[in-house]
């Protein structure tokens, strides 16, 4: 088990570093560079910042369980990391909620993005959306505590952080399904909606076209269906990495008071988390292989990184070469009066 423990441990290691790596770029690389900087931009760098604060508190958390059969984090951490989990969560959904209303007035009504387009506007409805999230989450902070848990198999009985108390079979029932109704389901019903209407459209002004159409129509409509791939690529890799996760909350929350201690069980349940804190790493990735101006100015970033960190050692070095060379040379000169004749040299010592 203990092997088990490092092995998934050094999975969400990975999964962290790849993902803190391509988030942070993707953030630099909106707010550095203006060839990149738009409306969507602007959404997804809130969604990156928070899929940063996922990983940063929420994923070594969760590795940690798989090391330590104890909760190491106490009553405080029991309720501030179940908070930012949810609130990384509902910014995920609603900021790609946001990007799909942003799509669908950008196709299907472009007049109207023209009036609500400015930096103000966007980064109001970036904030809005923080705020929406963390409101929601506060009933997470609430009821989550440290409760004990018995397993009827081998009449042992463990303490851990939970969602919720002992208080009756209702409140785990109500609690998973309107976490999976207001973080998954509805959100992606209503993403649904915005992108029937978004094919729609394109349709229609892709057989509108003449035969020799417009070149600048038709590389309008080519943009369009650029930008609202991506959003759909975002949310299919949303929809999928997180929806084991909501079914096997639903399944503990309709057994709460069985502790299920099946290999099967165990195994579904690693994987779903694993899934659920991969897609907080997949968006930098994706959105890399979707647009070449991204990836043009996603490589400078890093480069200018690789640089910066190779000029900062290649400093260090420098600095402490003097340092050394000054050390030995006092050494010699030491070593020299001890010795009385001095016919040994620092040369003779350090060739």
């Amino acid at each position: 088990m203990w092997f088990t423990g490092v092995a998934i441990a050094s999975i969400y290691g990975v999964i962290s570093v790849l993902g803190l790596v391509g988030n942070i770029t993707l953030i630099k690389t909106f707010c550095s560079a203006k060839t990149v900087r738009n409306v969507p931009n602007v959404f997804m760098s809130s969604l990156a910042l928070g899929d940063v604060m996922l990983l940063v508190t929420c994923a070594p958390v969760d590795a940690s369980r798989y090391l330590s059969e104890e909760w190491l984090f106490g009553r405080v951490g029991c309720k501030v990391i179940p908070f930012i989990q949810l609130t990384s969560v509902g910014v995920s959904v609603f900021t790609l909620t946001a990007l799909s209303a942003d799509r669908y007035k950008a196709i299907v009504k472009p007049l109207e993005i023209q009036t609500s387009t400015t930096t103000t506007a966007i980064v109001l409805k970036a904030a809005l959306i923080w705020l929406c999230a963390l409101v929601l989450a506060i009933p997470e902070a609430v009821y989550s505590d440290l409760h004990t848990f018995y397993i009827p198999n081998t009449n042992e009985s463990f303490i851990t952080c939970a969602p919720y108390p002992h208080a009756g079979e209702w409140h785990p029932k109500i609690h998973s399904m309107a976490s999976f109704l207001i973080f998954y389901v509805i959100p992606l019903l209503i993403i649904s909606v915005y992108y029937t209407f978004i094919a729609h459209s394109l349709l229609t002004s892709a057989s509108n076209l003449p035969v020799e159409g417009n070149v600048h129509a038709k590389r309008q409509i080519k943009s369009r269906k650029r930008l609202a791939k991506t959003v759909l690529v975002f949310v299919a890799l949303f929809a999928l990495c997180w929806l084991p996760n909501h079914v096997i909350y639903l399944y503990r929350s309709y057994h709460y008071f069985q502790v299920d201690t099946s290999l099967a069980h165990f195994v579904c349940s690693v994987m779903a988390r694993i899934l659920a804190f991969t897609n907080s790493c997949l968006n930098p990735f994706a959105l890399y292989l979707l647009s070449k101006s991204f990836k043009k100015e996603f490589n400078q970033q890093l480069c200018c990184c690789c640089k910066l960190i190779c000029s900062r050692v290649s400093q260090s070095s420098t600095q402490l070469t003097p340092r050394a060379a000054s050390v030995r040379s006092t050494h010699c000169s030491v070593a020299s009066l001890s010795i009385g004749n001095g016919r040994q040299n620092c040369q003779e010592n350090f060739v």
